[in-house]
């Protein structure tokens, strides 16, 4: 009736938390033999049909679209679907990847080369079994979880050059003017998708072990202080946790987390951008190849630190900080954050660290604003 059409609106749906072909067969199968093949079935011998009784059941099967979201899923996506694949003959292929949780959970420059190892795992797979593979890509407005603003369109379109869809988060349409988000969607709607890089699996997973084990070493230590602050940035919406994430499960090793936004943000307001966490672990033969993979690693950097407070690194371990002093003077980055935002970021940590309550929020949002994205 909406579109005046004879069309089902609704014909996809996202499975997150993927783990293995089955998950996605079970869906699948279920609409098609329990939904979709009961409608032809009688009440009762001689009696009418449930499609006579009700109308006709559309879409005639639903499309499901695997969400992987953890470092084995991502690596093994493709074999996951090939099984799911290999028995249907489907004009297309979705695939959602995550791009933010696994930031949280292994750090940005380990989300960033696991999502190119599986775009280029899922291009291989497309060329093999002969189907287009469409993929999606979760990226938000903070260069932790993608740096996807109206501004840096070009950069991601060039970044992931095969991707299909992005998603586009609230930030993106109402932190910067109309005009812009609307340019910047008709930008993305102009690009055709292309090839993605070939990525060295085994150089990369190297460097992704060795991060991802400095990154988490760093949360440890902070755990209770980005907790502490979590507390104070606005909830924007409540949404249902999955289980089995560094992130997701709030808790892993004995430590307890908040979900993707409030972390980022909560690290934010105190001027440590969670990007700067880990680069202690690479070397400059790391960075070297980082750089030929995630192309936008050092302007994605840049971005990042004009948010540090440098006052802030005595929260961290001496080691920690001295790492990256040392890895930051490689690059020519002007670390001076704006003034009010440096006092903004100042408060919050006094304030935390004397454990006072007094206005704290309310400088949690004052420096939101003055970045234009929450977390």
């Amino acid at each position: 009736l909406f579109y005046n059409k004879d069309i089902a609106p609704i014909f996809e749906v996202i499975l997150p938390m993927t783990t293995s072909h089955k998950s996605l067969e079970r869906i699948y199968r279920y609409y098609r033999d329990f939904v979709i093949a009961k409608q032809n079935m009688p009440f009762k011998n001689g009696d009418i049909t449930i499609k006579e009784w009700i109308g006709e059941f559309k879409p005639e099967r639903v499309n499901v679209i695997p969400l992987f979201e953890d470092i084995d899923r991502m690596l093994n996506g493709h074999k996951i679907l090939k099984k799911y694949l290999k028995d249907k003959k489907l004009k297309y292929q979705r695939v959602f990847l995550a791009r933010s949780d696994p930031a949280m959970n292994y750090g940005i420059v380990s989300a960033v080369l696991l999502n190119k190892i599986a775009l280029w795992k899922l291009q291989r797979l497309s060329e093999e079994m002969k189907i287009d593979i469409y993929p999606i890509i979760g990226v938000g407005s903070v260069p932790f979880r993608g740096n996807f603003k109206p501004s840096t369109v070009e950069r991601i379109l060039h970044e992931y050059p095969s991707v299909q869809t992005f998603t586009i988060q609230s930030a993106f349409k109402y932190d910067n003017p109309a005009e812009e988000a609307i340019e910047a969607i008709n930008k993305i709607k102009r690009q055709k998708r292309g090839q993605t890089i070939k990525v060295v699996e085994k150089r990369a997973l190297d460097i992704i072990k060795r991060y991802t084990n400095e990154y988490r070493e760093i949360i440890r230590e902070i755990a209770p202080i980005i907790n502490e602050v979590a507390k104070y940035v606005p909830s924007r919406r409540e949404r249902k946790l999955h289980i089995g994430l560094f992130g997701y499960a709030r808790e892993m090793e004995g430590i307890s987390l908040p979900r993707a936004i409030q972390f980022t943000a909560a690290l934010y307001s105190i001027g440590l951008p969670p990007e700067i966490f880990g680069l202690g672990s690479l070397k400059r033969e790391d960075v070297d190849f980082i750089k030929e993979v995630y192309i936008y690693f050092e302007e994605d950097l840049r971005d990042a630190v004009q948010y540090l407070n440098q006052g802030s690194l005595k929260l961290l371990p001496t080691k920690t900080r001295n790492n990256i002093k040392s890895f930051l003077k490689r690059f020519d980055f002007d670390i001076k954050p704006d003034p009010k935002y440096r006092e903004l970021t100042d408060k919050i940590r006094n304030l935390i660290e004397s454990r006072s309550q007094q206005n704290i929020q309310e400088f949690v949002v004052n420096a939101a604003y003055h970045r234009k994205f929450l977390g």
